[in-house]
């Protein structure tokens, strides 16, 4: 189990808009959040996700030419 970290006042976003900011399909961030890669908070059945947590995944990912 990840370890808990404590709210900071970041805006919460849905799976979907996670997915639309990315332009990727809302099932490739359910896989993301799955695997581990994307954190994510769970809010009965739906997932949320801060947007520094999106943020910080994106700039992980980026490389520079």
């Amino acid at each position: 189990m990840p370890a808990r970290r404590s709210y900071t006042g970041d805006p919460l976003l849905t799976v979907s808009e996670v997915a639309a900011t990315m332009r990727v399909s809302n099932m490739t961030v359910y896989r993301l959040i799955k695997s581990g890669q994307l954190a994510a908070l769970r809010v009965g059945k739906n997932y949320r996700i801060r947007e520094s947590d999106m943020n910080a995944y994106l700039n992980e990912g980026s490389v520079t030419a």
